[in-house]
């Protein structure tokens, strides 16, 4: 089992990236446009800078919703690799059956 500290510090950076998007969004529209002049250009480029780490997505670690575990999560189920087959075992997961042929 996951520390505590490290599931809830994922969902912090969670509530930051939401906090932030739409100002990133803006920032990045502005780094992205051909009409903005190098000025602007820098001036959204320090402000993305002073954004905190955590707004950034990409900084977000998927973990299993049961256990916190980091590694071998799948996307589509929100669970780890070894809780997703014991649930399937047991039938707990609608549409999912063990492989026989």
């Amino acid at each position: 089992m996951t520390r505590l500290a490290l599931i809830e510090r994922e969902a912090k950076r969670a509530r930051t990236v939401k906090k932030f998007t739409a100002k990133r969004a803006a920032i990045f529209a502005i780094l992205n446009s051909s009409e903005a002049t190098d000025d602007e250009k820098f001036e959204a480029r320090i402000a993305l800078q002073k954004l905190p780490r955590n707004a950034s997505p990409i900084r977000q670690r998927n973990r299993c919703a049961l256990t916190g575990r980091p590694r071998g999560t799948f996307r589509k189920f929100g669970i780890a690799r070894n809780k997703l087959r014991e649930l399937a075992l047991k039938g707990e997961i609608p549409g999912v059956i063990k492989a026989s042929w």
